[in-house]
């Protein structure tokens, strides 16, 4: 799913409402840029120097306090070198962006939060290739499980930016010191935790999928991860690529293996009602009853953290925090779900490969980390900079080299499945429809 786009990332925007910022050491007028060039505090920038009074254009998603956030993060880079950034945050990017690139108005770079966009503009011939220099940056910075979603036909397009994990659990660590609940670390003590948990009266789980036309999106989560735990990243590919059919029956079991919780009247839905409430139950909703005692669990991405109420302490010994979503075979590794984008370009000038370069440096990702609410999964990220509890357990995860990382899903299925019949899918199976049929509707839909 896209990071910034949909409406369940609408909240990450919120999240960052009302920060104050002071002006860096270097300034922000272009008048200052001259008089700093040669200055110790750009020392870190004169391998991009020589581009004074250019200017490269960048078109996004983020919008609002996040996109301050964003051009924050570039200022002193800017002062520095004299190139200036022309930023344009848009509700329509994932709908204006082609028709931009279609109609000959390009921006000079883009933050596509989807492979198959990127494939689709590279496929296209529309897309430039990185310059030396960045994809030096970009394959000595970034695992290889990312950079494999910014490449087409053996050609790396996009360098991965930010960042964010879905293979979380929410709970309260207060309420389960309280009932002296341990954090789960595999699935068969996750479940006999829900069963425990279930005959104290409680119900284990709270769930929500309703998100305006984008309803269902959370379910898809949910099966992707399982997925990715019962049968691993190899069939995972194969499933989001559709060299195996949507209904095969390794996906069939994972579904139903996920509708052992979601489907069970016993472990669901906590504060909300049955099973059927999931469907009604806004997103934003969903988590926020373990910190009242009515549910103990929510599985949801890290980016959740900022939907709590203010006041809410987020950390380990707080009134929320999450747990990594457990394995189920240990032979499939540490599978870890999520999502992000990917800095492409349109145009190959020197101060535009000059910023691309940037954008997959260790200055940039340690300058953009200090401002708060973003990680990413570059290498050279020091969590020492990441100041946010649930953010430094993001980058451990990210950063960690025994795991293996997927893309969600749904981000690399074609539009009309992935954001289409998955998500109504979804809805129709928490409704009550089985299993099969809902896999063969969603697997008749894929594109001939």
């Amino acid at each position: 799913m896209a990071v910034f786009t949909r409406p369940r990332q609408a909240f990450v925007i919120a999240g960052v409402l009302g920060l104050a910022f002071s002006a860096t050491a270097c300034g922000t007028g272009n008048d200052k840029k001259s008089d700093k060039a040669g200055s110790a505090e750009c020392a870190a920038y004169e391998k991009y120097q020589g581009h004074d009074g250019k200017k490269v254009s960048i078109y996004a998603s983020i919008r609002d306090a996040e996109a301050d956030l964003l051009e924050k993060s570039w200022s002193q880079f800017t002062d520095c070198t004299g190139i200036e950034i022309a930023y344009e945050g848009s509700g329509e990017f994932e709908a204006q962006l082609p028709v931009r690139v279609d109609g000959g108005n390009a921006p000079d770079i883009a933050f596509v939060p989807q492979p198959g966009l990127v494939k689709r503009f590279a496929d296209a011939g529309k897309l430039k290739s990185l310059s030396a220099d960045t994809k030096a940056l970009a394959e000595q910075n970034m695992p290889a499980d990312w950079l494999k979603y910014g490449t087409v036909n053996g050609t790396l397009y996009g360098v991965p930016l930010g960042a964010n994990v879905k293979s979380f659990v929410w709970y309260s660590p207060k309420t389960f010191k309280e009932k002296g609940w341990e954090v789960p670390t595999t699935w068969d003590q996750l479940i006999a935790l829900s069963d425990k948990i279930a005959a104290s009266g409680m119900k284990p789980w709270c769930v929500g999928v309703e998100s305006g036309d984008a309803t269902g999106w959370p379910a898809t989560d949910w099966i992707e991860d399982v997925i990715l735990r019962t049968q691993g990243p190899e069939v995972y590919d194969q499933w989001t690529t559709h060299s195996i059919p949507f209904n095969d029956p390794k996906i069939v079991d994972a579904v139903d293996r996920a509708g052992s919780i979601l489907k069970n009247e016993k472990y669901v839905n906590g504060g909300f009602g049955g099973v059927k409430s999931i469907t009604t139950t806004a997103f934003q909703e969903a988590g926020l009853p373990v910190t009242t005692g009515k549910c103990a669990m929510h599985r949801q991405a890290s980016f959740y953290a900022n939907q709590f109420p203010q006041g809410t302490k987020v950390a380990e010994d707080g009134d929320a925090f999450a747990f990594y979503f457990p394995a189920i075979d240990p032979a499939k590794g540490k599978p870890v779900l999520g999502a992000g984008e990917f800095v492409v370009a349109y145009a190959d000038r020197p101060e535009v490969q000059a910023v691309q370069t940037y954008l997959a440096s260790a200055e940039y990702v340690n300058s953009r980390a200090k401002l708060g609410n973003w990680v990413t999964a570059n290498n050279k990220l020091d969590i020492a900079n990441v100041a946010s509890p649930i953010d430094k357990l993001s980058v451990q995860i990210l950063q960690d080299k025994t795991g293996t990382f997927r893309f969600d899903g749904s981000d690399l299925m074609p539009a009309a499945v992935g954001a289409g019949t998955f998500w109504k899918g979804m809805v129709d199976w928490l409704n009550g429809k089985q299993t099969a049929p809902v896999l063969q509707g969603i697997e008749s839909s894929w594109p001939k």
